[in-house]
């Protein structure tokens, strides 16, 4: 008895041993070929942006292609499931967004549990939104805009680039904390939503600053805040939201995941080069250039943010009674 016990442990040494040493091998050669990075969203918006940044900083670095694919549709659950349901190896991430987060509330019968299915591998940036009105539009601070929406309750029209998206949250916190009564308008995207807000058809708008701090520059939107907690460096004379309605805070956030299963010495690399390549000024300068800013961290650091994100916009979702649409 003793004997085979002996050889059992003996068996399991030898099988972690060997299994430790082709996880060593997976990180050493990977990328073998190119990697795919899957947007739940349409090309040009912020997601697609962040996207595009890291996968070219990550070609570089790692000499494959990290190529980015738009599967737009569903609040970014068709891409999303794509991913969950790829091979764990490596080759097919997710850029992960608050949409993600909030998606786990929003949508009532989900075939995956993102928690469950996806595994956190790095976060790359944080996302300013830009409180933005049509410069014709009379008020000019915050405190004017909540003033004129509390005397015409329900006629101010609030753009986003779909229901449940970070831009329409963020608006509905306002709504909640400011207390203030304005239609969310959702659209497809955020281009086709800012167009509709340059033209006076729509009169606000949560917009992320990468999307449209070009239209903001160029004297076509009026920004009136930035959502976050601190100053935007691209646009530093702006106040914050929560300057005027304390407590207030929102951001979008981007990252990536990939199916569970995912050898731990490949998460291990993916998320070193990030960070690395994050912490490159020239990369840093690019991100603050469109109002974001790096956010570097472990892959346990990302999987926490996404479970704070998750349990915050819920409780907003759910105060605002939105649904999917």
């Amino acid at each position: 008895m003793k004997l085979r016990y002996r050889a059992f442990l003996y068996f399991m040494a030898t099988a972690t041993t060997i299994w430790g040493a082709v996880q060593l091998s997976w990180g050493q050669s990977y990328p073998s070929h190119p990697v795919r990075i899957v947007i739940g969203f349409a090309a040009g918006g912020a997601p697609d942006i962040a996207a595009r940044l890291i996968a070219h900083a990550l070609s570089d670095r790692l000499g494959q292609q990290f190529i980015v694919e738009n599967q737009p549709g569903a609040g970014s659950n068709i891409a999303t499931k794509a991913v969950l349901d790829a091979p764990a190896d490596g080759y097919t991430l997710l850029l992960v967004t608050a949409a993600n987060a909030a998606n786990a509330t929003l949508y009532e019968r989900l075939n995956f549990n993102f928690i469950r299915d996806a595994v956190p591998v790095a976060s790359i940036s944080h996302e300013n939104y830009g409180m933005e009105v049509n410069p014709i539009f009379p008020a000019k601070t915050v405190p004017e805009f909540i003033s004129y929406a509390k005397a015409n309750p329900g006629k101010l029209n609030m753009a986003s680039p779909g229901n449940g998206s970070g831009p329409h949250l963020a608006g509905e916190l306002f709504k909640l904390m400011a207390g203030v009564d304005m239609v969310h308008v959702p659209y497809r995207a955020s281009p086709p939503a800012l167009t509709d807000l340059i033209a006076g058809q729509v009169q606000v708008m949560f917009s992320p600053l990468s999307s449209s701090i070009e239209y903001v520059k160029g004297g076509k939107l009026r920004a009136l805040a930035v959502t976050s907690s601190i100053h935007s460096q691209a646009l530093p004379d702006l106040p914050t939201v929560g300057d005027f309605v304390p407590g207030y805070e929102a951001s979008g956030w981007f990252g990536l995941c990939a199916p569970k299963e995912i050898p731990n010495a490949i998460i291990n690399k993916l998320n070193t080069e990030i960070n690395a390549s994050l912490a490159d000024p020239k990369l840093r300068a690019q991100f603050a250039s469109v109002g974001s800013a790096v956010f570097i961290g472990t892959p346990a650091d990302f999987g926490k943010h996404i479970a704070e994100e998750t349990d915050k916009w819920g409780k907003v979702i759910r105060a605002a009674g939105i649904r999917a649409d």
